[in-house]
């Protein structure tokens, strides 16, 4: 199994925070011969709906000593577990996490923002001091 990322708890804090209840950590992603670890599942009941949302969350802390080689590992990472959970578990939406940091000094580059367009790259921007939410992108 995966080491958790820097920003775990953290992120967990926040999804908590804002109303998840944590389903699994990690969240085992089983295809066929591949057998893989997205950091945590998370359900929120909608007061209109029976079934609520269900989310596979990755943690990323981009601290590596490049924020380009983070963001590749981090994106073929992305669009693997999306593609397997999207043939196991459709009903399950993932989503990227990171700093709110990390958002505004590198994300907010034309070159990443057209990248994270073209691969439909849902994000979750967590402020890690206060373990929040600041935004989810679609």
């Amino acid at each position: 199994m995966p080491a958790k990322d820097t920003y775990h708890n953290a992120v967990k804090s926040a999804l908590v925070k804002d109303g998840w209840t944590i389903t699994a950590e990690p969240y085992k992603i089983l295809y066929e011969d591949a057998e893989l670890y997205a950091d945590l599942a998370a359900e929120r009941p909608l007061a209109a709906e029976r079934n609520g949302q269900k989310i596979v969350v990755e943690i990323k802390s981009f601290v590596g000593r490049s924020l380009m080689y983070d963001f590749h590992s981090a994106l073929g990472q992305y669009v693997v577990y999306r593609q397997l959970i999207e043939l196991t578990e459709p009903a399950y939406k993932l989503y990227l996490a990171i700093d709110d940091i990390t958002y505004e000094n590198f994300f907010q580059r034309k070159s990443i923002q057209t990248v994270m367009e073209a691969n439909n790259v849902c994000l979750t921007v967590v402020d890690m001091q206060k373990e929040i939410i600041v935004q989810w992108i679609n």
